[in-house]
């Protein structure tokens, strides 16, 4: 039994405060794929969701894969990148997160966004995605008092509550870190009001630095301390043989991923860490420089060949950060 509290700060770092994750591939792969990034020596893994995608897409949520990952692994820290919050209610959100993190030993960091992509994700849960911000800000606030406090009463527009109590609280304290996703500039302002930590996609290195500056600006306007804060970055990653050979598959994956008409080439270069390891290793050295220090490695090579990146990365790549 688990007797000791874990602090928020104490996610699991490499010698050099760098950490990476992968992330798992098909639900059914789940247990193979979380014991096999553990194997390798990734410091976490992550998974993310869409409640429905249309007709013909399949789907499913992130906190029960993360739940079987846990059970299959021992020590590796679990992200969720990201659970869509607005589709939730705060005080749910609560007791899911709580209960896992109880469960993996206090391995769980509660990566969130706010979704929007894709419309059917809140048609099917009778929601607009026009409220899909204000809802979070409101459900953000609230969550934390849930996780610290006793008797919440809250008079919300969205989530009003009364003299609720929480209990069993989470094991690592206060909470688990919450990291907020995004990309606007109404992300960065949530993650320095309501985060314990930053998770942009889609950002080149130049991008990134700009976020930084505009979240420490933000937090000392409100006054709030974030030198514990937590700096990651969600990135797409492909090791090819050569640079053009990974411009073209992280290119074409991400047009098909995300449904962009722009030039393949130009969306790897912008957003994508591709090539050879050494090509690899200088693009992650521009975003640590910008000051990620958690990367997130999303894979868009080939499917075939994720496991041989996943193991390239940890035998050729990150063993440079941890040194």
């Amino acid at each position: 039994m688990i007797s000791e509290k874990i602090q928020q700060g104490d996610v699991q770092m490499t010698a050099s405060g760098i950490t990476f994750g992968a992330r798992l591939g098909a639900v059914e792969e789940t247990v193979e794929r979380a014991q096999f990034a553990e194997r390798l020596g990734y410091d976490f893994i992550s998974s993310g969701e869409h409640f429905m995608s249309g007709h013909t897409s399949p789907s499913h949520t992130i906190l029960p894969v993360l739940a079987v990952a846990a059970g299959a692994t021992k020590d590796i820290r679990l992200l969720s990148a990201v659970l869509f919050f607005p589709l939730y209610h705060p005080t749910m959100i609560a007791k899911l997160t709580t209960t896992l993190d109880i469960a993996s030993g206090g391995r769980l960091t509660l990566g969130i966004g706010v979704g929007g992509e894709v419309p059917t994700d809140f048609a099917s849960m009778g929601l607009s995605p026009r409220s899909r911000g204000a809802r979070t800000n409101e459900g953000l606030a609230l969550l934390r008092r849930l996780y610290t406090e006793e008797h919440v009463t809250h008079t919300g527009r969205y989530f009003p509550v009364e003299d609720i109590t929480l209990k069993p609280s989470a094991i690592q304290t206060p909470h688990p870190p919450i990291w907020v996703a995004g990309r606007r500039d109404a992300a960065i302002k949530r993650a320095a009001h309501y985060g314990d930590g930053w998770l942009p996609y889609f950002y080149n290195p130049e991008r990134y630095i700009d976020s930084v500056a505009k979240i420490k600006q933000e937090a000392q306007t409100i006054g709030r301390d974030i030198s514990d804060f937590q700096w990651g970055y969600y990135g797409f990653m492909a090791i090819t043989d050569t640079e053009k050979e990974g411009a073209q598959v992280a290119g074409n994956n991400l047009i098909q991923r995300y449904r962009t008409n722009r030039d393949p080439e130009f969306i790897a270069q912008q957003y994508a860490i591709y090539g050879p390891p050494k090509s690899c290793i200088k693009r992650i050295r521009d975003y640590i420089d910008a000051g990620a220090r958690h990367i997130a490695l999303n894979w868009v090579c080939e499917p075939s060949k994720i496991r041989d990146n996943m193991k390239i990365a940890a035998e050729e790549i990150l063993p440079y950060f941890k040194s």
